[in-house]
C-alpha cells in the first residue's frame, strides 16, 4: 500500500487494486492544488463538507466514475447531482471492493459554502480505513476527545491528524491524541495552507519524537509505502 500526501488534508490511498482519494478540498495555495488528471481514482472518502476537504469531489469522481463515501447528507447532495455515492455515519462500517471503512466521530463542524447561508452538511468525522493488512486512519477535522484511544485498539499503521491549530486541534494536542492512538507512524496535516494554521512540522515531528512517537512530515507530492 502506498500513501501520498496531496496537500493540506488530501490524501491518495493506492491499495492492491484500487485507488481512494480522501478529502479532495479546494486549496487556495497553487502549490497544494494537484491537478484532476493526476487525481485517478475508484472511491473518494469526505470527512466533511467544508470546501477545503470536498470542494473538488464530485469533479473528480465524474471525472473518473469514482463512487464518493461520505456521510448520509454529503452523500445524497452528490447523489442529487448524479454522482455514484454511499452514505455512512459515525459508529457504522462497510466493506466495500479494496476493504472495510469505519466512519468515527470528530469535533468539529461540517457545511457546504454558500455565501451568507451555508448549507448544512451533516456531522463532521473521521475514517479508518482496513485494507491489504493495513489500518490507517484520517481524522479530519477534529479536536482531542477520549475516544481516540478506542480507535487505536485495533492497532494503526498511520494515523494522519490535523495540527494547524485554530479550526482543529494544535501540536500539542495532536500529540496528546498520539498518546492515545499510538500509531506506527503519524503524518501530520491541514497546516499551513492559510495564516491561521501556520505551524512547524519539524518542530512537531521533534517534540513528538520526545514522547515516543514516530512522524513523518510530507511535503505535497511525497510518499511511502506503509
Amino acid at each position: 500500500m502506498k500513501l501520498t500526501y496531496l496537500g493540506h488534508s488530501s490524501f491518495l490511498v493506492e491499495t492492491a487494486r484500487h485507488r481512494l482519494l480522501l478529502d479532495p478540498g479546494d486549496f487556495t495555495s497553487p502549490e497544494k492544488a494537484t491537478p484532476i488528471a493526476q487525481l485517478s481514482c475508484d472511491f473518494v472518502l469526505l470527512s466533511h463538507g467544508h470546501d477545503d476537504h470536498s470542494g473538488r469531489a464530485f469533479e473528480v469522481a465524474q471525472a473518473h466514475s469514482a463512487t464518493i463515501v461520505a456521510n448520509f447528507e454529503i452523500a445524497e447532495y452528490f447523489a442529487a447531482q448524479g454522482a455514484k455515492a454511499h452514505g455512512m455515519n459515525p459508529g457504522g462500517a462497510h466493506v466495500f471492493p479494496f476493504g472495510r471503512v469505519k466512519f468515527t466521530p470528530a469535533h468539529h463542524s461540517s457545511s457546504f459554502n454558500a455565501g451568507a447561508n451555508p448549507v448544512y452538511a451533516g456531522v463532521a468525522c473521521g475514517i479508518v480505513i482496513e485494507a491489504d493488512g493495513k489500518r490507517l486512519y484520517h481524522a479530519g477535522d477534529t479536536g482531542l476527545f477520549l475516544d481516540m484511544q478506542l480507535i487505536g485498539r485495533g492497532g494503526l499503521d498511520v494515523a494522519m491528524l490535523p495540527i494547524g491549530d485554530n479550526f482543529t486541534m494544535g501540536p500539542e494536542e495532536a500529540i496528546d491524541a498520539l498518546d492515545l492512538l499510538k500509531p506506527k507512524t503519524c503524518v501530520p496535516m491541514h497546516y499551513n495552507t492559510w495564516p491561521p494554521i501556520a505551524q512547524d512540522p519539524g518542530a512537531f515531528t521533534r517534540s513528538a519524537a520526545a514522547r515516543g512517537h514516530s512522524v513523518r512530515a510530507l511535503k505535497p507530492g511525497e510518499d511511502f509505502e506503509v
